[in-house]
């Protein structure tokens, strides 16, 4: 082992005492550092892939859309079945109702489902809870998301009172047409509270009856074997359509939630980098200290030969170990954390009485956790440069010390 680093795991870890104050110290700094820094990281991960997943897999992952309602349908879905990665194309229809269950209303984002075709768009299995299927969709029932039906006290078997816009219509020409009376065949919860509490899904036929749409549908929805390749399949179907008719990915659907997303991640990353700053500052001043307190012992292994640019390795060394050491410890302890987020979450709730906050506000009753390597690297890589930067300029101090003017330090 080189001297120079013999004498820099000396200094950090001295004869008679396991470690040092000050070594514990710089430790500690860089250690909460990366562990705050990645817990917030793979908590905004977790947060955007099960936003990303609940987006795409409840209106597909490519739209044809032409701008109004679209009569003739069965051209674009077999265009799009003849493009390379496409798994399932169907037509949808959307809009909004009012419901009433026991005299409670809601005013529920309705989607209809082409429930002819082999696979839904829409992966049911996943999502429905209890003993209800797919097949149970038809004509005359519903799909409530969790949150819609406990807003108006609905479950698996009530009946609905749908009215639709259409009778608006009807109401102008004088006539009257009742509401629809609907049983509810199942209830999804997909996890994100945002389309749970807010959303209806019954057949297509049932849409565009509630609708007067005819033989209409505002699209035709595709499911991707890979959703990542949803801008290739987009821009193959562009080259083909001709306006009004155009296809969008959920990605541009969403661009705007994406975006914010992507935005507080990084503005929340940009302020608790600062941690590990304020932790650089710490062992710059004990390896400044270090020097001062160390210059005659400094003086004397340049009198046995000991060059600069060994005597600055030697405060260089303690930084880099420190960044080292205290970037495992952060890795560490960071997953441990989010290992028992749920638990440490509950326990916070229950002590503020706040355990509807993360469902009203972030949408999620879980707290989401998604690990990307990338993330891993550069933040411990970071830590370990900064680190050892910190230890620059004790070192350019030090190896400029001459010999005989360290021997006569007092």
């Amino acid at each position: 082992m080189p001297w120079y680093l013999y004498l820099a795991l000396k200094q950090l870890f001295p004869s008679g005492r396991f470690v040092s104050l000050f070594c514990v110290v710089s430790v500690i700094g860089v250690t909460l550092g990366v562990m705050v820094l990645l817990i917030v990281q793979s908590v905004m991960n977790g947060f955007g892939n099960e936003i990303r997943d609940k987006l795409s897999d409840t209106d597909g992952h490519v739209r044809i859309q032409g701008g109004g309602i679209i009569y003739q349908t069965w051209p674009l879905v077999e265009m799009a079945e003849q493009i390379e990665g496409v798994e399932t194309v169907a037509p949808y229809a959307e809009g909004m109702v009012m419901m009433m269950h026991r005299n409670i209303p809601a005013f529920p984002y309705v989607l209809g489902v082409d429930v002819l075709g082999d696979e839904p768009i829409i992966p049911f299995d996943r999502y429905l809870r209890g003993d209800s299927r797919y097949e149970d969709l038809d004509d005359e029932t519903v799909f409530l998301g969790a949150g819609l039906a406990a807003s108006i006290g609905a479950y698996k078997g009530s009946t609905l009172e749908v009215y639709s816009p259409l009778m608006l219509e009807k109401l102008k020409r004088d006539e009257v047409l009742l509401p629809r009376e609907l049983t509810v065949a199942g209830i999804f919860d997909t996890g994100y509270n945002k389309i749970d509490a807010n959303t209806m899904i019954v057949t297509l036929r049932l849409m565009q009856e509630l609708y007067g749409l005819g033989d209409g549908a505002h699209g035709v929805s595709l499911r991707l074997k890979d959703r990542n390749q949803a801008d290739a399949v987009a821009k193959q179907l562009n080259d083909q359509l001709q306006p009004p008719y155009r296809a969008v990915t959920w990605l541009d659907r969403n661009s705007d939630i994406l975006f914010v997303l992507s935005l507080e991640k990084a503005v929340m990353s940009f302020i608790i980098l600062f941690i590990i700053l304020v932790a650089s500052f710490s062992i710059a001043s004990s390896l400044f200290t270090a020097v001062v307190r160390k210059t005659r012992e400094i003086g004397l292994i340049g009198a046995m030969g000991g060059r600069s640019r060994q005597m600055a390795a030697v405060f260089c060394f303690q930084g880099f170990i420190i960044g080292v050491v205290g970037s495992l410890l952060g890795v560490g302890l960071a997953l441990l954390a989010l290992h028992y987020r749920v638990q440490i979450v509950d326990t916070f709730a229950r002590a503020t009485n706040s355990a509807d906050t993360l469902v009203r506000f972030y949408q999620f009753r879980v707290l989401p956790v998604h690990y990307e390597a990338r993330d891993f690297i550069l933040i411990i890589t970071f830590a370990i440069i900064v680190s050892t930067v910190a230890g620059l300029l004790p070192a350019w101090r030090a190896a400029r010390l001459k010999p005989a003017d360290a021997l006569r330090n007092e």
